[in-house]
């Protein structure tokens, strides 16, 4: 199934299913049927399984039909605010070497997750600006990754388990301002406000037949920049779950990046950053295309 965080002229964000080029407003759906099941994401997903069957059973029902809307005629938000981001770092080969050449990061393999993390505040969602003010960088730079979201409390998982605590997965874009690492902390760098991108939509997890099998790119005004697979992750996802929760506890709502592939922007020769009036638009299959515009924000 595929969910997303939807307004219509009343400005009012609520729960949809996306079918196709249409959405089905759940909140009118189950105002007209009678029945109760969330009117946003982050509720459904904390009520787990019988959430998720509830909404299933409404969006099958013949009344569905009746409260499609065109996409084109809706305003897409970031599906929720996630209680906390963990950012995985040099997660992809590639990746590391160009990292290594041009950031001056370790040129060995990581033996161990590479993580950092991002606020809530950081995220946009699709359509709405990333904002670059040259007065804290010049160097604003793009990250297309695979975001998996959490959907039960998770605390010491082992990765044979851990697929069963994803509900589902989406995109995020993890901008980054290559100028503002601190010391080698990345927080600054990675965590201003408009520095996650996330959406259009999650994907239950059901609906994704492999999690690492997924095309994922990246392009800017139009060009690609990223072309990769989630196949060549070094740590993959059952991994990152199980080396997360040995230290903290995900919650529903959580939201883990799982990383780049190479051709981020500091990588090429000369480097290219982003630039007021530049369209960036990641893409992975299956999930959508993610894209948002950038602007002058001193």
């Amino acid at each position: 199934m595929i969910l997303l965080t939807f307004s219509t002229r009343d400005n009012t964000p609520r729960l949809g299913v996306q079918r196709d080029d249409t959405i089905i407003d759940v909140t009118a759906l189950a105002r007209s049927t009678g029945a109760e099941v969330p009117a946003d994401l982050s509720t459904l997903i904390n009520q787990g399984s019988a959430g998720l069957a509830a909404l299933t059973a409404l969006v099958a029902s013949n009344q569905a039909p009746r409260f499609s809307l065109p996409i084109a005629d809706v305003t897409v938000h970031a599906p929720l605010r996630p209680g906390k981001i963990i950012g995985v770092g040099l997660n992809y080969t590639e990746h590391v070497a160009e990292s290594a050449r041009t950031l001056d990061t370790d040129k060995d393999l990581p033996q161990r997750p590479v993580l950092f993390s991002k606020p809530g505040t950081a995220v946009v969602g699709p359509g709405e600006p990333i904002r670059h003010n040259a007065n804290l960088t010049n160097q604003l730079d793009w990250e297309c990754e695979v975001a998996v979201v959490i959907g039960r409390t998770a605390k010491n998982v082992s990765a044979a388990d851990a697929l069963d605590y994803v509900f589902g997965y989406s995109i995020i874009n993890d901008i980054s301002a290559r100028d503002q690492r601190r010391g080698g902390q990345w927080f600054f760098s990675k965590g201003q406000d408009s520095y996650a991108p996330f959406g259009p939509v999650i994907r239950t997890a059901d609906d994704v037949a492999d999690p690492h099998g997924l095309d994922l790119s990246l392009r800017v005004n139009g060009e690609v920049k990223q072309k990769s697979n989630s196949r060549y992750m070094l740590f993959k996802i059952p991994e990152l779950i199980e080396d997360i929760t040995s230290g903290m506890t995900l919650e529903p709502g959580d939201v883990i990046a799982t990383g780049s592939p190479a051709g981020v922007g500091a990588s090429f020769i000369p480097q290219q950053f982003l630039s007021p009036g530049d369209v960036v638009e990641c893409t992975v299959e299956s999930i959508g295309t993610l894209s948002n515009p950038v602007i002058d924000a001193r």
